[in-house]
């Protein structure tokens, strides 16, 4: 009852929503090029699974804070970089991003028939796989970055659920956009590079912030919408 009568609190919500949702459009793109493999008909399933996936992983993130607090403690010790749990799982979630994005660039430069094979090639239980290790990279980041925010667990996680069904709301349409619109799909795979490397650049103790990284995204995104304007104008 307290925290529902604190002007403070509900301050920290709506900050810690709005930065969850911000956090989470990488992660609707990635999931969204993902189930774009499958079927049609298991494209939604594969959506809202992994999206749920998404949300109970970060919720048993913060169930175990005192766990991810130890992460932050140093491993070992690579060229003189301290290492702890926390850069390492960055590190390799960073360096399957830009592996995974760079094979999804590589398949759509190839044609339809390369697409085609992997479209073969992939499976419901392949893509449920792929959704849990960047949800599992992403929800680290999230939830670490809420740590910093926030000190009652109840608001980080009421955030994290009211954010999650915000984003399945706007989910397909996103996806589907991001589908129908193949410069699009090319410019959030690139996207998915630079996180990526902003990902490796954290694990190694280089802090790059983020607010350059989103005005570039959100620039970019603003230019190409006017190419997609100017081009549905010059057709008709």
């Amino acid at each position: 009852m307290e925290l529902l009568t604190s002007p403070q609190a509900w301050i920290a919500f709506a900050t810690l929503t709005a930065l969850e949702l911000v956090l989470g459009i990488d992660n609707i793109i990635f999931i969204s090029i993902l189930v774009d493999k499958l079927p049609p008909a298991q494209r939604e399933l594969a959506r809202r699974i992994g999206l749920f996936m998404a949300m109970f992983m970060r919720v048993g993130l913060l169930l175990v804070l005192s766990w991810i607090v130890g992460l932050v403690a140093p491993l070992l010790t690579l060229a003189g970089q301290a290492i702890s749990g926390r850069d390492l799982i960055l590190i390799a979630g960073g360096l399957f991003l830009i592996w995974k994005s760079t094979t999804e660039i590589h398949q759509s430069l190839e044609g339809v028939e390369a697409q085609k094979s992997a479209l073969v090639k992939t499976t419901f239980l392949s893509v449920l796989v792929q959704i849990m290790l960047i949800d599992l990279v992403f929800s680290l980041d999230s939830i670490i970055t809420a740590v910093g925010m926030v000190d009652e667990v109840e608001i980080m996680i009421a955030a994290v659920v009211v954010s999650v069904a915000m984003m399945m709301v706007f989910a397909k349409s996103i996806g589907e956009f991001v589908s129908d619109h193949p410069s699009i799909k090319m410019l959030a795979l690139s996207f998915l590079v630079v996180v990526g490397v902003v990902l490796i650049a954290e694990g190694f103790d280089h802090h790059i912030p983020k607010g350059y990284v989103y005005f570039a995204m959100a620039f970019s995104v603003s230019v190409e919408m006017l190419n997609i304007r100017l081009r549905k104008k010059t057709s008709r």
